[in-house]
């Protein structure tokens, strides 16, 4: 059963150090997709703009700056208050985003609950996949026995430059 855990809050958008315009938000977790966090700005258009990235850098980015390239997180003050710092690049442009650090620690607390860090990997169900994949089935005998008498393995046959 997947798991949703979602916080819509508003951004600021950094147009210049003294002017920034407001971009509602929503930050959004799931379990079927444990690794990463998806964030969907609303920017007016018809169209909202997604980010998805690691779970990981919000996680640290909430204590001191991280990442590198295309997303890059860390917190400040602005005016006596806490701030998280959202910097991200594409090929279409760059953005500096600004949300209010309570909020988003708060969203980022119930992710962890509801998935653990290091347990990732156990949402995905890979171990029972993979076992599945490897069970020796009816018939698999006849493949990993010795070929039958007259019958070479390709390595077997003779090199025609001998």
């Amino acid at each position: 059963m997947q798991t949703v855990v979602e916080r819509e809050l508003e951004m600021q958008l950094m147009l210049s150090p003294e002017r920034s315009i407001p971009v509602p938000a929503k930050l959004a977790y799931r379990t079927d997709d444990p690794f990463a966090v998806h964030v969907t700005f609303h920017v007016g258009s018809d169209a909202p703009v997604n980010w998805t990235f690691a779970r990981e850098l919000i996680v640290e980015g909430v204590f001191r700056p991280c990442g590198h390239g295309d997303v890059r997180i860390w917190p400040t003050k602005v005016n006596g208050r806490s701030v998280l710092c959202m910097a991200l690049s594409s090929p279409d442009g760059e953005a500096l985003l600004e949300a209010p650090s309570s909020p988003v620690a708060s969203w980022l607390e119930r992710t962890l609950r509801v998935v653990p860090p290091g347990t990732e990997h156990e949402q995905l169900g890979m171990d029972d996949g993979l076992s599945r994949l490897l069970a020796p089935v009816a018939g698999d005998e006849l493949w990993l026995g010795n070929p039958s008498p007259g019958q070479g393995r390709p390595d077997d046959t003779p090199d025609a430059s001998a």
